[in-house]
């Protein structure tokens, strides 16, 4: 049996505030297959992002083991990380995170180019055309619609070989109809690429089409941690 895409054990990350100690992560424990997706649904404030972005390597967790793709992220340095995202993790924000003064491809080839691919531009328009934008490789974010912009952001995160993706809110400011034209998009790449997905979503139908939902309360992750 292959290793966990992602481990995680008695993970917890507290921050200081005015009024004391806030413990954001009280103890999480996690396990997602390889290939595996799974929803991961709770109340505003549960600790759903900052769970996602430690898995990143974007959060510093106070205690506990995080081992995503067979690399413990404990004590790795800011280079190191970045190196490990670029190469293993693949981000979908609600947001979209575009760089406003790059085209459409150019946003794709930007993580390609920081990985010295020498055809960053032509994998970057291979996964534009993937998510149906080929006629729009020249136009600026500002330029396209909030769909077009999400489908960018898939392409981006897919284009450079992530086996992971982590998707926070894909569809929070899209309408209804672009939002679950996005989410058939991403289940049909995540099918064919084969890739681990993990997705934050209010939607429990959403969040129903993953083979796995888990709760998350109060920082925990109160079902579902494990398959």
């Amino acid at each position: 049996m292959s290793l966990p895409a992602v481990f995680l054990k008695d993970v917890r990350l507290s921050l200081p505030s005015r009024a004391g100690t806030v413990d954001i992560l009280r103890g999480v424990d996690l396990v997602v297959q390889q290939g595996e997706a799974v929803g991961i649904v709770g109340p505003s404030g549960s600790g759903k992002t900052t769970l996602l972005m430690a898995i990143a390597g974007l959060e510093k967790v106070s205690s506990g083991d995080i081992t995503v793709m067979n690399t413990l992220l404990n004590g790795k340095g800011e280079d190191e990380l970045a190196v490990f995202r670029r190469d293993a993790i693949g981000i979908v924000f609600q947001s979209f995170h575009l760089i406003p003064t790059m085209t459409a491809i150019e946003n794709v080839a930007v993580p390609l180019e920081f990985r010295g691919c020498g055809d960053a531009l032509d994998i970057a328009q291979t996964h534009l055309e993937r998510v149906r934008l080929g006629h729009r490789l020249t136009h600026y974010p500002g330029q396209l619609s909030g769909g077009e912009q999400q489908r960018v952001a898939i392409a981006r995160a897919l284009a450079s070989g992530a086996k992971i993706i982590l998707a926070d809110e894909p569809t929070g400011n899209l309408d209804q109809d672009t939002g679950e034209a996005i989410i058939d998009l991403l289940f049909g790449l995540q099918k064919e690429e084969e890739t681990t997905l993990l997705l934050i979503t209010h939607d429990r139908a959403v969040a129903g089409r993953c083979e796995r939902i888990a709760e998350m309360r109060d920082g925990r992750i109160v079902a579902g941690a494990f398959s």
